[in-house]
């Protein structure tokens, strides 16, 4: 018996393999879920394609989060198919390059104002399309990076994986009495997509396995994806508003 046997999860962030929402996606398969995956703009092609690489016919919806037109369509189209949602994975994040990389002053509010609307308000905006989808309780977990310290290069991102955090709180706070849940998995640096577009992300992942308590592989997205697994399964009934370190303990070490 797997631990997502019986449950319907929508995952955001899939764009190629490497991802670390591919991963979650395939491991909740493994452990009995039914998925759909969601895909927007130009990435969409990509998510298509890459979820031919997942078990059996994997339905993809098109979703822009920025676009209310969108999440209800997404919501219509599940609650056709599904009757409900069990679960939602939030893996979405995108900052302009003008907010990445050495010059923190350079951001301007229009590229701020992009880069919390699509990383931040998103998970309030998931939870605006699916909570009336869960009736009988559910979860959501967002992929974040700790923000307890300033990074290279983060710059505005870690800004705005900062303001991810405190939404996480308030949702946990409002939809709690709906048994509704919301917690976040803090990754160590996972060799994606993403990460490419960061300048200097590289200097994360050269250090990070040497720090890290536990050491940490930046090709090995599994620790990640068991933790979001076991955060959307019913065995963390009381857990919510919660920041789940899967970093190798990288983040409980001062200098």
């Amino acid at each position: 018996m797997g631990l997502l046997d019986g449950k319907r999860i929508v995952i955001t962030g899939v764009l190629t393999d490497a991802s670390l929402a591919f991963g979650v996606a395939r491991l909740a398969q493994s452990e009995g879920a039914e998925i759909v995956l969601t895909g927007a703009g130009r990435g969409l092609s990509l998510t298509t394609r890459t979820a031919r690489k997942l078990d059996g016919d994997v339905d993809v919806l098109e979703l822009d989060v920025t676009v209310p037109a969108h999440l209800d369509a997404a919501r219509d189209v599940l609650a056709a198919k599904w009757g409900r949602v069990d679960g939602v994975l939030h893996a979405i994040g995108f900052a302009p390059q003008s907010l990445l990389g050495d010059d923190f002053m350079a951001g301007q509010w229009e590229d701020v104002a992009v880069a919390l609307h699509i990383s931040t308000y998103s998970y309030k905006a998931l939870a605006d399309a699916f909570v009336p989808l869960m009736s009988g309780g559910g979860g959501f977990v967002g992929l974040d990076f700790d923000n307890q310290v300033a990074w290279p290069a983060y710059n505005w991102m870690g800004v705005a994986k900062s303001a991810l955090q405190s939404v996480n709180r308030y949702l946990a706070k409002t939809l709690g009495p709906q048994n509704i849940r919301f917690n976040l998995v803090a990754a160590g640096p996972v060799k994606t997509m993403a990460a490419k577009s960061i300048p200097g992300f590289a200097a994360f992942e050269d250090i990070w396995d040497v720090r890290a308590p536990l050491g940490w592989d930046v090709t090995d997205p599994e620790p990640v994806a068991k933790a979001v697994v076991a955060l959307l399964s019913d065995w963390f009934p009381a857990t919510t508003g919660e920041i789940v370190h899967v970093d190798g303990g990288y983040h409980a070490l001062g200098a």
